[in-house]
């Protein structure tokens, strides 16, 4: 196990080094100098030119890179040009909101998705089963804006059931009413896809000659269903919730720009818009390093899930 955490730990790192740089040279080809934002409309030329020289904007891009590089290993991310404050501050108030809605969103999928393609499985062919794929379609035909522009009309706005702006805090201090919709509508995105897999990796398993001895010796539907066909066909599963969970980063971006939630995706989105480089490329980097980190965890659960990858 430590191996295989180890092994994917060296492949991760120049994947990642990959995404900065290429992030990096694309926000460089943004029609917007940082030094004039910093400088103000009505800076001299010379007052610009001094700060793009020592902001070392007038080098070389890999010059440039191979700089922020070494500044990230030293641990410091640079100061956002809008607000002055340090990349890593802003970055650190964030992080917590990020993982609360994106925690939130899987806690929503995971189960539902598993429960409602294991009982289509149970119940192939009935108006349940047909039911049931015709939401979890529907589910992964409509995009994440819609979702949440529905619920925040009626759950929100009309009803009133749940706030739908912004974070009234952490979930241990009164938060969690503000969580809902947000999560809501990012792990809504997610159910589809889960059940409908599970619904087939559970049919797969169901005709194996375990389950018909489980069923042999005795035992009760639900243990058979549970921990004998649902354990072993969690395997594409993990790798689907996995994926998924990773593209939720995305959807993480469009979800707290709809609901005024103050994570990473929003900050990412705001110093875009605003040619704050600094922060872009701090956000950016925390959105990659998670998107690895959920592939390693992905990992990690096949060994453990298939002792097949154990002995080998």
């Amino acid at each position: 196990m430590g191996r295989q955490i180890v092994h994917r730990l060296l492949v991760s790192f120049p994947a990642l080094l990959g995404v900065l740089f290429l992030c990096f040279c694309l926000l460089q080809v943004v029609p917007a100098d940082p030094a004039m934002i910093i400088a103000g409309p009505d800076a001299k030329a010379e007052t610009t030119a001094a700060i793009r020289d020592e902001l070392g904007l007038d080098r070389p891009i890999p010059i440039q890179f191979a700089d922020y590089i070494g500044r990230v290993l030293q641990g410091d991310l640079g100061r956002s040009i809008i607000s002055n404050k340090m990349v890593s501050e802003e970055l650190a108030l964030t992080i917590g909101p990020t993982v609360e809605l994106m925690l939130g969103g899987m806690v929503i999928a995971i189960p539902l998705g598993l429960a409602l393609g294991t009982l289509a499985a149970v119940r192939r062919g009935t108006l349940l089963d047909r039911a049931i794929m015709a939401v979890s379609v529907a589910g992964v035909s409509m995009p994440v804006f819609f979702i949440g522009l529905v619920l925040i009309q009626y759950m929100g706005f009309q009803w009133g059931l749940f706030p739908f702006t912004g974070r009234t805090g952490p979930i241990w201090d009164g938060g969690l009413p503000s969580l809902v919709l947000p999560a809501l509508t990012l792990g809504s995105v997610l159910i589809g896809p889960i059940a409908r897999l599970t619904r087939t990796a559970v049919l797969e398993v169901l005709g194996a000659d375990y389950v018909r001895t489980a069923r042999a010796k005795g035992l009760r539907e639900t243990v058979v269903i549970i921990h004998h066909a649902l354990r072993n066909a969690m395997i594409p599963v993990v790798t689907l919730i996995g994926l998924q969970a990773a593209f939720l980063l995305g959807g993480a971006v469009v979800t707290e720009t709809m609901f005024s939630w103050p994570g990473v995706g929003r900050l990412a989105v705001g110093a875009i818009v605003s040619s704050d480089f600094p922060t872009a490329q701090g956000a950016i980097m925390i959105l990659a390093i998670a998107f690895l980190s959920i592939n390693l965890i992905v990992d990690v659960l096949y060994v453990y899930l298939d002792p097949r990858m154990q002995r080998s």
